[in-house]
């Protein structure tokens, strides 16, 4: 007995049906895959913003924090012994001195605080009320009441221009800083030089700390000040900081840039903040005078 198969296979609706189930399945992984895609977009949008803002208010904290303390790059001693009153002796270096940095000669009972009033190589001038012997420890110890330059001073800081300077790194090198926020260009310059170099480079793109910023709300400005006036000395005791960015692209899902903005309230120069405690009781001796050289470098 011969068997016969069927070869009719599906028929014509049966194949229609399976299609459209093929195609509205394929259409939901697709637009889920799409939506994740976007998804994904928008959170890297949002990291990198968040990153970039983090990153450069960290920055400006630790630095505004640091500002005004005065340093030496090292161990410095009096290359030779000098008497009391007006003289001049060799140290054993004078990088990172100034024409009216106050100094310490000495330890102990034989200490004594000078202000150098002229410098030649590695030659310093002042006046001395007592006699030190060759090899006596030469220090810098104080800070700068203007370490956060004062909006009252000519050329201060202002809401857009933060200007600081001191050992901020606290390596013993001193340094002027200078932080721009240009909402019109959207980006904020960090512009930093030694404090000795009477000069500072231009803005240019390589020193653009972050980009994508925007007008904060409300036209906050991107720096405010808290001030304290002592002996005729303005004093910066806290700094706001605030700032906002924008993403780099738009978001996939509303096609509008996304914005964030990070705020730092009372922010406090802490060796401005010291000197201005001495100050307030009197005690002037750790009190630096702006160096000559940072007078050109705020113009």
């Amino acid at each position: 007995m011969t068997t016969r198969r069927s070869e009719s296979g599906f028929t014509l609706g049966e194949l229609m049906v399976s299609v459209s189930l093929m195609l509205v399945l394929m259409g939901t992984v697709t637009t889920l895959l799409i939506r994740t895609a976007e998804s994904h977009r928008t959170v890297w949008n949002r990291t990198e913003m968040h990153s970039a803002v983090r990153g450069a208010t960290e920055l400006l904290q630790q630095e505004v924090g640091q500002a005004g303390l005065v340093a030496l790059p090292g161990a410095v001693t009096l290359a030779g012994a000098v008497a009391s009153g007006a003289q001049t002796v060799a140290v054993s270096s004078a990088t990172g001195m100034f024409i009216g940095e106050k100094l310490v000669i000495g330890t102990g009972d034989a200490a004594e605080t000078v202000s150098v009033t002229a410098i030649s190589g590695n030659d310093i001038s002042a006046v001395f009320a007592s006699a030190h012997d060759a090899g006596a420890p030469v220090f810098a110890i104080g800070g700068f009441s203007s370490g956060i330059v004062p909006p009252s001073m000519a050329n201060g800081s202002t809401g857009s221009v933060l200007k600081l300077y001191g050992d901020v790194n606290n390596d013993g090198r001193m340094v002027y800083v200078e932080y721009t926020c240009d909402t019109a260009n959207m980006r904020l310059y960090r512009n930093v030089t030694g404090f000795a170099a009477m000069i500072k480079p231009p803005l240019a793109s390589a020193l653009v700390l972050l980009s994508n910023i925007v007008p904060n709300p409300n036209g906050t400005p991107c720096f405010s000040y808290q001030t304290a006036v002592v002996g005729g000395d303005t004093y910066v005791l806290d700094v706001a900081i605030t700032l906002t960015v924008q993403t780099q692209e738009r978001d996939a899902v509303t096609q509008q840039f996304q914005l964030e903005t990070k705020t730092l309230l009372n922010v406090s120069p802490r060796n401005v903040f010291n000197v201005w405690e001495l100050a307030s009781i009197g005690e002037t001796n750790r009190l630096q005078p702006i160096p000559p050289s940072v007078l050109f470098l705020i113009q």
